[in-house]
């Protein structure tokens, strides 16, 4: 076990599958206590008995991150089991692109609110505890696509540069409360994104464009490098993709 990853209370967005699964599972390996927040409440508790089977602490919160009391009350829910937080993993996230000339005005909406106010609602139900601890991590979850644009994936790549610059306003504003902040931005990784998409050619194209992705342990292992850095390193952006990916 990582001695700068044990006994820490960290909280997962998107917890049910995909990145943030795999994080759990990688992290409990290490000792952390997992608090899981998704819609998917079946699959969480699923996970944290299987968390806890495997002698760890977990505990599954059903989490819609578009509404900012549920992602208040994952968090106090983590405060009152485990008396802090420790990392803040902002990680749901969506990916229906597709061309604005076909304006899918509710998939604009759909991630707008995911993608970023989900990202805003983490944050605030987290910060005033880390401030007062004058301590904490926060990790929210970018993409290549917020270091460029693709055309067809326009709202895409808006919310999740949407996502670094908030994350870079963040860092800059807590270091009064020793407050670590991360973003990483994954290229493409196996999860359920892709299966958001609903243009038939959009869906084409992400289908050859993931022909390569990496698995999910890719990012869990990124999220545990920035965390076991001792604490006055303070890992600000990591940025990875399979190796053969070219965008």
């Amino acid at each position: 076990m990582d001695p700068n990853i044990e006994g820490k209370v960290v909280v997962i967005t998107g917890a049910s599958s995909g990145l943030g699964e795999a994080t759990a599972r990688h992290l409990s390996a290490q000792g952390a206590i997992a608090i899981l927040g998704a819609r998917r409440v079946d699959r969480i508790r699923a996970l944290a008995e299987e968390l806890v089977r495997n002698g760890r602490k977990a505990l599954a919160v059903e989490t819609d991150v578009t509404q900012r009391d549920q992602v208040q009350h994952l968090v106090d829910a983590a405060v009152n089991a485990y008396g802090r937080i420790d990392i803040m993993l902002n990680n749901a996230g969506l990916m229906p692109s597709s061309p604005l000339e076909r304006l899918k005005i509710d998939d604009w909406d759909r991630m707008i609110d995911v993608n970023i106010k989900g990202v805003l609602y983490g944050i605030a139900a987290a910060l005033p505890y880390m401030q007062q601890q004058k301590s904490g991590h926060f990790i929210n979850v970018s993409s290549v696509a917020g270091h460029k644009v693709r055309a067809g994936g326009t709202v895409y790549a808006a919310t999740k540069h949407a996502v670094r610059a908030l994350s870079e306003g963040l860092r800059m504003e807590v270091k009064p409360y020793n407050i670590r902040t991360t973003i990483i931005s994954p290229g493409a990784v196996a999860t359920e994104l892709p299966d958001h998409v609903t243009e038939p050619d959009i869906a084409a194209y992400m289908k050859m464009a993931y022909a390569s992705a990496i698995p999910a342990d890719s990012f869990a292992r990124a999220v545990a490098f920035a965390i076991s850095q001792p604490e006055d390193m303070d890992i600000n952006e990591i940025l990875f993709r399979p190796t053969g990916q070219e965008f």
